[in-house]
């Protein structure tokens, strides 16, 4: 009797103090981080962004000095093929053949009767 109230002691102070840890963190939850006073929002001034002025000058992104440029349609034969992968259906449908096909192993099992004592 006086363990089974001694149980009931220490499940009653481990809820009261995880009740207590429960509300603290919930207060901290809802802690303002932010002032609720509305501020407007002001944008900075770029007032050279969109005006008029020279452009930069011409580099190449290639890293050496020579320049070429093309203008017009070129033969799509020029450019090479693109290798014909085969549809994943068709790999799928020869699998299936393949497994109708094959040879199915062959498992004998023989009992062999248990050694006479």
């Amino acid at each position: 009797m006086k363990i089974k109230l001694m149980k009931s002691n220490l499940m009653k102070t481990v809820l009261v103090a995880a009740c207590f840890l429960f509300a603290t963190a919930a207060f901290a939850q809802s802690a303002p981080v932010q002032s609720s006073v509305p501020q407007p929002l002001e944008m900075a001034e770029h007032a050279q962004h969109a005006s008029l002025h020279a452009m930069g000058a011409e580099s190449s992104l290639l890293g050496g000095s020579s320049y070429s440029y093309a203008q017009g349609e070129q033969p799509l034969a020029q450019f090479g093929t693109l290798p014909q992968e085969t549809p994943l259906g068709d790999i799928a449908r020869a699998y299936r053949q393949e497994h109708t096909t094959t040879a199915r192993a062959t498992i004998v099992l023989e009992k062999q009767s248990a050694p006479e004592k």
